[in-house]
């Protein structure tokens, strides 16, 4: 009997599985993968709930990997969703809940039809899901777990397929090659306290801080390069802490967040960074101090034989030819590119992370159409 993934994403949207709780939905994937022949163990870490399934054997010559994620962001104000935001109800061909586009629809069209893919045309090589539950926080203990737990039992994809919502409008209009890095850097500026009145006595913290930035947001990182657009940075706090109207503070702290394409690197942009801090604190006497995280570098998979090879089967399901894009934020495809080439595909996602989550039904059947036919494709 074939699985119904409609009725898969609807389980799936009743396990409340709000990172990081795991809320069954890995354990009722792992039931009915295990169930259909999959070998499957759970990769957890950290308290992060993570599943590694494979179909057929080990070190296959061939091996085509899924990525997607089970856990989603808090619901927000319950009281403002029209319908429960845990209940997955369907209502005028509309699936509600929260993980209904992000990305239980995709996690369940990809399962239903490897489950339905194996029984009627067993292929000569492997399929592989990585599930985790931990996308939509940090991510330390979710692919890169399952990753490491790969490595470590020596198993491999040869290439991988994320279900990330990737379509703007439509389905079909949009597949990701690549994305860009993502490095967030907080500044702390240390001054001399002192009256407003007298700032001859003091060094103001805030006038270093706004000087730095200013000169890091006076001219644009690039102007794009040929598959990525121009990279930004985007000043996202400025704080002193500071009640007082009349008190130049002793310390502040700014934030930026820079989405970098690959004209640059984690590195590359932390020491321009770190370059600029330097000049200003030299101009106004004020310490100034860095902290990095860098969340993803900027990855590519050219278009080639993989990228082919979705893209005609997105448009002979959907009647769209996609376009390749590296837009957009990161996703857990930061990971998976260090392992084997990787794109990204899925539904419109409009909706995702929103108040009243939802997708319509048919896009959830022919997404299921879609994976089934890449799949069918690519061990033909």
């Amino acid at each position: 009997m074939s699985v119904d993934s409609v009725a898969l994403t609807v389980d799936l949207i009743r396990c409340p599985s709000v990172t990081p709780e795991e809320g069954g939905a890995l354990v009722l994937l792992q039931d009915l993968l295990g169930a259909a022949g999959f070998e499957c163990t759970r990769a957890d870490r950290n308290g992060i709930s993570n599943l590694f399934a494979r179909w057929g054997k080990r070190g296959a010559n061939r091996s085509f990997g899924f990525n997607g994620h089970t856990d989603v962001v808090p619901v927000g104000d319950a009281a403002a969703w029209t319908y429960d935001p845990f209940g997955g109800e369907i209502v005028d061909g509309w699936l509600w809940g929260r993980g209904a586009t992000d990305m239980k629809s995709g996690v369940a069209a990809f399962v239903a039809a490897a489950i339905d893919f194996v029984r009627t045309t067993p292929p000569d090589g492997a399929v592989i899901l990585t599930i985790t539950g931990d996308e939509e926080a940090a991510g330390r203990d979710g692919t890169r777990a399952l990753l490491d737990h790969m490595a470590a039992a020596g198993e491999h994809m040869s290439v991988c397929l994320v279900g990330e919502p990737t379509c703007p409008e439509r389905l079909g209009d949009m597949i990701k090659i690549g994305r860009r890095g993502s490095l967030t850097c907080w500044f702390s500026a240390e001054g001399v306290q002192g009256h407003s009145a007298y700032p001859h006595r003091a060094k103001n913290p805030l006038h270093a801080l706004v000087t730095l930035l200013g000169r890091l947001t006076a001219e644009p990182l690039d102007a794009g390069t040929e598959h990525f657009d121009a990279s930004t940075l985007q000043i996202t706090t400025i704080d002193c802490a500071n009640p007082a109207t009349n008190v130049i503070p002793a310390r502040a702290a700014a934030t930026v967040n820079i989405r970098f394409n690959d004209a640059h690197s984690g590195v590359s942009i932390s020491n321009w960074l770190i370059a600029e801090a330097a000049k200003a604190e030299v101009e106004t006497g004020v310490k100034i101090g860095l902290r990095f995280d860098i969340a993803g570098e900027s990855f590519l998979t050219p278009p080639g034989e993989f990228v082919a090879l979705v893209s005609r089967a997105v448009e002979a399901e959907t009647g769209v030819a996609p376009s390749l894009s590296t837009s957009g934020g990161t996703s857990d495809a930061r990971f998976v590119k260090d392992h084997c080439p990787v794109l990204e595909f899925g539904l419109v996602g409009k909706t995702m992370h929103q108040v009243n989550e939802r997708v319509e039904v048919a896009q959830i059947t022919a997404l299921k159409r879609v994976y089934s036919r890449i799949l069918a494709d690519y061990f033909a």
